[in-house]
């Protein structure tokens, strides 16, 4: 169960890869004050990201956090069990968290996306298609960590290897799923984003404190439906910036690019 302050809290939202980590090291010791001062402060950190709960448990456990994660672009939030006091309902419970389950079965998702590539003309490859050491090639991650971004639930990322992304991304709307893009990958999902995870999980949160802010911080263009939905956004300095920023107006920008930008935001955000 989670122990509070008894004023009022912030819940802090994050994308992972190009924020609180760095985009090409993964590191994220730059941010560790940061979110010492977080947690001393009694507020929430929320890690939301594309990453399987396999990927992100392990971060979870060695930043030494305590809140729930979101995982798979919002295919499911995962509370640490009993966090709000007792197993909420249509939970599913699984080695020491409670699953709020929101997108569609990996397996439908594969399919689809075999599907609308075929449709389109274009050709894919998605993580189905890869064996761990082509993972860990094309991610850069140790070969361990690849093995866990494997263990896909409700999100697959995809490349498009051949053909035209606009056409495949129409065929894969066409068959009733959704699309994003996140640094690396595009990705398949369907009834689920982050943007609708982070709005139940703050309507839990809501419904048990006086959350005083929301606070969210991404770089990617997949963050920007949650980053929207936040009552306070920062993004993060990558590639992607202008075009994010176009789509989450009143955000503003780190002033350093990843976990030691992150870092600085948080500072601010708290000052």
């Amino acid at each position: 169960m989670a122990h509070w302050n008894s004023y009022n809290m912030f819940v802090f939202f994050t994308d992972l890869d190009g924020t609180l980590l760095d985009h090409d090291t993964y590191d994220w010791q730059p941010a560790r004050p940061a979110i010492r001062r977080i947690q001393a402060a009694g507020h929430a950190l929320i890690l939301c990201t594309s990453k399987s709960l396999a990927e992100v448990a392990s971060l979870w456990h060695s930043m030494g956090l305590a809140d729930p994660v979101i995982v798979e672009n919002g295919g499911a939030i995962y509370l640490p069990e009993r966090y709000f006091g007792g197993r909420l309902p249509g939970t599913v419970t699984r080695g020491g968290w409670e699953a709020i389950e929101l997108g569609a079965p990996y397996r439908d998702l594969v399919g689809a996306l075999g599907e609308a590539a075929a449709a389109s003309g274009a050709r894919v490859r998605g993580f189905a298609n890869m064996d761990t050491e082509e993972v860990a090639r094309r991610t850069g991650l140790p070969l361990e960590t690849a093995r866990q971004a494997h263990q896909r639930e409700y999100d697959e990322p995809f490349l498009v290897e051949e053909g035209d992304p606009a056409s495949l991304c129409a065929a894969i709307e066409r068959l009733g799923y959704s699309w994003t893009r996140g640094g690396r990958f595009f990705h398949i999902l369907r009834g689920c984003d982050k943007a609708q995870a982070v709005r139940r999980l703050t309507a839990l949160f809501r419904e048990q404190r006086a959350v005083e802010r929301t606070v969210g911080l991404g770089d990617g263009l997949n963050d920007a439906g949650f980053l929207r939905e936040a009552d306070s956004a920062w993004l993060l300095p990558s590639r992607q910036l202008a075009e994010l920023a176009r789509l989450a107006p009143g955000a503003r920008v780190a002033p350093a690019k990843g976990p030691a930008g992150w870092a600085q935001a948080v500072e601010m955000e708290l000052a």
